[in-house]
């Protein structure tokens, strides 16, 4: 039995990491275009580095949640289990989870002369001048709007092989990402979680309106796992 997790910034933001959609969310603060697009970094990379920098700072201050510990345990009991990802903070990992990060690691940056040459960031600044060992400078590690999901076939591959298809706190507003739905086969028992469950049209899925930590444990009680 494979059973598919897929989750979004819903799960966070009861650790209270900001969401980017929300109506306190970081969008609202700064414009997508300054901060999360390949032309941003071209025009001002500091700026960008600097908006990355206190995200980073912020989940490195942060716990994870009741539900990253609860799929976590999901995991261990059911090593069929996979995690997908649209968040780039660790506190999956910090749980106990192996996870695939579709939009890139907040704790990690990359080369801008390579992008397959990844480092772990100590702290949380990343700055001007912080070279990779080609001697060029690093960029966070995450992917901008506007560029390529490298893992995005990892994932289809895994959706594509559910029996049991859950998501959990996101609005799949987001694509390529929201696409996985579409290749969950048809006989896969599908699920939601978010406190707007049923207020998303989501074909198929059964809803359950609650916050991601409670909403796991009814899920796994109604699932007996």
């Amino acid at each position: 039995m494979n059973i598919v997790v897929f989750t979004g910034a819903g799960i966070s933001a009861e650790a209270g990491i900001s969401t980017f959609r929300g109506s306190d969310g970081l969008w609202e603060k700064y414009r997508i275009e300054d901060v999360a697009t390949p032309q941003a970094w071209k025009k001002n990379p500091k700026l960008v580095l600097d908006f990355y920098n206190q995200r980073r700072k912020q989940v490195i201050e942060t716990t994870p949640t009741k539900a990253h510990y609860q799929l976590a345990e999901l995991q261990k009991l059911y090593p069929s289990t996979f995690i997908i990802t649209q968040n780039i903070d660790d506190l999956h990992e910090r749980a106990g989870s192996n996870v695939v990060h579709l939009h890139g690691e907040i704790r990690k940056a990359r080369s801008t002369a390579d992008d397959s040459l990844i480092v772990d960031i100590e702290g949380w600044r990343l700055d001007l001048g912080d070279l990779c060992p080609l001697g060029s400078q690093l960029r966070p590690h995450v992917v901008w709007f506007g560029e390529d999901v490298p893992l995005m076939e990892t994932a289809i591959d895994i959706a594509s092989k559910a029996d049991i298809f859950l998501v959990i706190g996101t609005s799949l507003l987001v694509y390529p990402a929201a696409s996985l739905l579409y290749y969950v086969p048809a006989h896969a028992e599908k699920w939601i979680i978010d406190p707007n469950a049923e207020n998303m049209h989501v074909p198929g899925f059964k809803k359950i309106s609650q916050s991601a930590s409670i909403g796991v444990k009814t899920w796994k009680n109604l699932m007996k796992l």
